[in-house]
């Protein structure tokens, strides 16, 4: 029986944790095929420079992951050694297809740290391959990606997981039992920020055509980087991280920072899809790369006996929104991770969240900072009825792999962060167009804008790259 096969029929079948504990590895492990608790999860990395290498590393770092493969575009750039010198011995591929081709049988599980834009093709062959998927955050660059992801893995019964880290954090374990006890409720409006320079703030805004092209460096595969986008030639300032400033290729800062500030909120406030998008303030608008500054208000409506929310993200360095009276001071949680471009440096706001209910006001930062009752006078009056809030059993990339294992189920898998990611798919969609969309929550189709209704889709994958949309 093949370890992804027993993952996907026979954990059930086992009648819990003590069963595990009496069998010996020979028995219930590798010996037959499955994967046993005591057991690691055979891994491949697939993007090790950059944040994928930083994933790579806490995935091996947890215990529970056996790196089984490498692979990346460019094998030989300076950004990748860390990851190759860790696992010498390890067979690489610099080609996802020929990494699956040969060793699929190998492999139970993926992880998937490339750009934005390549997330779709590699995630989609390996779930097709029965292999659990942790995916770097946002899932996919366009809407329909994202929806054949999460068809795709209900099909294939994999373990997924998008890497936005505050799920597996302090934040989300307070949110919900801050949610549940009914102290965050009848919320009618959230801010969410990110006011940080970002890559693309020194580029022209009257930029009339992409850069030109320069030679390829002569250890990078370029067609493969390129995978299902249109054909540009090859450019520094589409690779290592700048990929993040072009439509084409990423999501901006709202697919960027938007994971870490809205997950939460969206979760568990069950918002979904928006039925509107208004950018209402933008600033250094082209076709070609992201706004110097975006206000963007995502509308919801009633959920069950929750109010309609108006969701405003601003990004900008000088677009910083309002903050309520007693907001106090705004730190940097010591425990963000930093860009892979640098440090996180202070700004007019840091990255945050505020959160308006009908009695209360929230304040909270990124990924897993936890929030915090504004003013100051009214959390220490609520101080002694706040509920309890549980400590994480694992983190983020140890759920993952105990979850592969069958030990828990994973916190961002695609069906949670599916919708998230599709709401910034639809903010960028407003974004590029600079216009006002509606959107239909059954149909999920934009009414009042043919254009922005054909970017749901993107357009049409480069010639030998349409399998991955038929998987």
């Amino acid at each position: 029986m093949q370890r992804r096969k027993f993952m996907k029929t026979g954990a059930n079948a086992l009648t819990g944790a003590a069963m595990f504990s009496i069998v010996p590895s020979s028995v219930l492990g590798k010996t037959f095929g499955n994967i046993a608790p005591s057991d690691k999860v055979d891994i491949a990395i697939c993007g090790i420079g950059h944040r994928g290498g930083s994933v790579a590393k806490s995935l091996f770092n947890t215990g529970h992951a056996n790196v089984v493969a490498l692979c990346d575009v460019d094998m030989g750039a300076e950004h990748t050694l860390k990851i190759l010198e860790m696992f010498p011995d390890v067979p690489r591929f610099q080609d996802f297809r020929e990494m699956f081709d040969k060793m699929g049988d190998k492999i139970e599980a993926v992880s998937v740290g490339t750009p934005d834009f390549s997330h779709f093709p590699i995630t989609m062959l390996a779930m097709s391959l029965g292999i659990h998927v942790y995916v770097e955050k946002p899932m996919a660059r366009t809407f329909q990606e994202v929806e054949l992801m999460m068809q795709c893995a209900n099909k294939h019964h994999v373990v997924t997981q998008m890497g936005n880290q505050g799920h597996s954090e302090a934040n989300y374990f307070q949110f919900k039992a801050w949610k549940e006890a009914g102290i965050i409720k009848d919320v009618t409006a959230v801010t969410a920020h990110m006011n940080g320079r970002r890559r693309w703030h020194g580029f022209d805004p009257k930029m009339t055509k992409f850069p030109d092209g320069t030679p390829i460096p002569k250890t990078m595969d370029w067609d493969t980087w390129l995978g299902t986008a249109d054909h540009h030639d090859y450019q520094k300032d589409f690779v290592n991280g700048q990929w993040r400033c072009w439509y084409d290729f990423g999501m901006g800062a709202l697919g960027d920072w938007g994971a870490h500030t809205m997950d939460t909120v969206h979760e568990f406030l069950e918002l979904g899809l928006p039925y509107e998008v208004d950018p209402v303030y933008i600033t250094g608008h082209n076709p070609f790369f992201f706004p110097m500054s975006s206000t963007l208000l995502f509308k919801f409506p009633e959920r069950g006996d929750m109010p309609p929310v108006d969701l405003t993200w601003y990004d900008g360095l000088d677009n910083i929104p309002a903050v309520p009276k007693g907001y106090g001071v705004s730190e940097i949680d010591p425990n963000v991770p930093p860009p892979s471009d640098g440090e996180l440096k202070p700004a007019k706001l840091n990255p945050g969240k505020i959160i308006y209910g009908k009695d209360l006001t929230f304040k909270g930062g990124s990924h897993g900072s936890t929030l915090s009752i504004i003013p100051e006078d009214k959390a220490k009056d609520m101080e002694s009825s706040l509920p309890e809030v549980p400590e994480s059993t694992s983190n983020h990339y140890a759920n993952f792999l105990l979850a592969c294992k069958g030990e828990e189920k994973t916190r961002s898998s695609f069906d949670v962060a599916g919708p998230l990611s599709q709401v910034f798919t639809l903010g960028v969609i407003a974004q590029r167009l600079n216009t006002k969309i509606i959107f239909d929550r059954e149909t999920k189709q934009i009414t009042n804008n043919p254009l922005a209704n054909l970017l749901l889709k993107g357009g049409q994958p480069r010639k030998g790259w349409e399998e991955y949309y038929e998987l």
